[in-house]
């Protein structure tokens, strides 16, 4: 009986393996090898979906809180048990614009919301981890070879 209640856990991953964000779809693949390694490849993606879901839903029971700016329709609708797609969803509208010039490489990115710092925060991320992006800038040109 508790194997069965804890039943839609599994589902569930199974359900995000056949739908998105994976999408276990028939593929054109030839060899039983790149099947074994597209599965394993998917398996560990599931893995990291899970564990970040977890990791936020502790924090956010730890603290006693919920994770409000999730639903597109209503940004002020609330949740204490957040999905990975959701958060990640968060993250859509982010940019890094990259210019080359013969002399450097100039990054723009643009800056979060207050959203998706929390979110941060909520993954216990160091909070310049997204601003250090901006250090690859001083990284001189990529030279591109000649023929």
């Amino acid at each position: 009986m508790l194997a069965y209640r804890e039943a839609h856990l599994i589902e569930g991953g199974f359900g995000r393996l056949k739908g998105r964000p994976l999408s276990l779809t028939p593929r054109f693949l030839q060899r039983d090898d790149h099947v074994t390694g597209l599965i394993r490849l998917l398996s560990i993606a599931l893995r990291l979906l899970t564990l970040v879901q977890y990791v936020v839903r502790q924090q956010l029971a730890a603290q006693g809180s919920t994770l409000a700016g999730l639903s597109a329709g209503n940004p002020t609708r609330t949740t204490p048990r957040p999905t990975t797609e959701a958060l990640l969803a968060a993250f859509k509208h982010l940019t890094l614009t990259s210019i080359t010039t013969p002399d450097s490489r100039l990054f723009h990115l643009s800056p979060l919301s207050p959203l998706q710092c929390h979110i941060l925060d909520l993954l216990r991320c160091p909070p310049d981890l997204y601003s250090r992006l901006s250090s690859l800038s001083r990284q001189p040109p990529l030279k591109m070879s000649e023929p």
